[in-house]
């Protein structure tokens, strides 16, 4: 059960979450210097594996219960033309990630990850955030709620991910709104809208903006413009920092999420990482904002969590590295 029952319950959480283990960092990064290797020489991994320990409580940590989490959800913007596939496309994919059929679905397994799908209302799409706030207070919660109680206790690094048509439309709008600039700088082509596709998305998140803009802070920035699995991956990124588990940030539509929270509470992201830069145009603006260096850049814009699942490898193997090398000590190898 979520430990909130409100949206102030639920900011009051934001601002009482866990900081880093100083002690487990501090350990770590004194342990990575007796590594036998050059000072530096493994680069970001090095980074990757400190940040790790001083969130899990160790400085010798390992990854051995990584999960996923795709939340659907749909959109009542949707029905003005800003996908390139239909709403129904939605429930047919939930129906092919259960069936094992999906993209996600092979890179979970690559990276020995459990994978949770978990549909949230999709016969009720929000509504329309053109014409009033897309969810109500009470919407939200139940999607902050969902998300928060689908985190596993014994899971030791999250990803989030999201299949929903038309969902590049919040984000995009979330993201303005957010952090400044106009619906032209942030809406994208998403899943591949023409050029007509494209000034009508604009077009609709330009209204949204004019509509919602200035009403509050992140989270109520997310109750306008977003969407119950946007909602679901904050709930279940701030449910992870309650926890102590890191959080590798997916694409455009999980960092769009993520900054909800961000633009709420300050430090809500310092359990986070980027998992990977997509091909959306927006994200890398969106990432700077929140001061996140992306792990990879494959020229992904598939969502349900790709991008974040393939970053998992990279932060397995930071912590082999990490905490299986020797020190020079244990190697009889003489330092520098």
């Amino acid at each position: 059960m979520a430990e909130f029952s409100d949206l102030d319950g639920f900011r009051r959480l934001l601002a009482e979450l866990p900081g880093i283990d100083t002690a487990a960092r501090d350990g770590a990064v004194a342990r990575n210097a007796q590594l036998t290797k050059p000072p530096g020489a493994l680069g970001r991994l090095e980074d990757v594996a400190t940040w790790y320990a001083g969130w899990r409580g160790n400085p010798r940590p390992t990854v051995t219960a990584p999960q996923i989490i795709v939340f659907a959800g749909n959109h009542g913007v949707a029905a003005q033309g800003v996908s390139a596939f239909p709403p129904e496309v939605t429930e047919q994919m939930v129906l092919n990630f259960q069936h094992g059929g999906a993209a996600i679905n092979q890179l979970a397994r690559a990276a020995g990850a459990q994978l949770d799908v978990l549909p949230l209302m999709l016969e009720t799409p929000t509504v329309d955030f053109t014409q009033a706030p897309a969810l109500s207070n009470d919407d939200l919660v139940v999607a902050l709620s969902a998300g928060w109680s689908a985190v596993r206790a014994d899971t030791d690094l999250l990803v989030v991910g999201e299949m929903g048509i038309g969902n590049t439309t919040p984000a995009a709008a979330i993201a303005a709104a957010l952090t400044g600039g106009t619906a032209e700088e942030w809406t994208g082509r998403g899943t591949g809208v023409d050029d007509a596709g494209l000034a009508q998305k604009t077009r609709v998140v330009a209204e949204g903006l004019a509509l919602h803009k200035g009403q509050g802070d992140g989270l109520e920035t997310l109750r306008r413009l977003g969407g119950r699995e946007l909602a679901a991956m904050a709930g279940a990124i701030a449910r992870a920092r309650s926890l102590r588990i890191p959080v590798i940030l997916d694409g455009f539509i999980c960092t769009a999420a993520a900054a909800c929270l961000a633009h709420t509470a300050e430090g809500a992201l310092d359990h986070c990482i980027a998992g990977h830069l997509s091909a959306e145009g927006a994200h890398a603006r969106l990432l700077n904002d929140l001061k996140k260096e992306p792990l990879l850049k494959l020229g992904l814009r598939l969502g349900e969590a790709s991008g974040a699942a393939l970053a998992i490898h990279i932060v397995k193997a930071a912590l082999e590295c990490h905490s299986g090398m020797a020190t020079f000590a244990e190697a009889g190898v003489s330092g520098a």
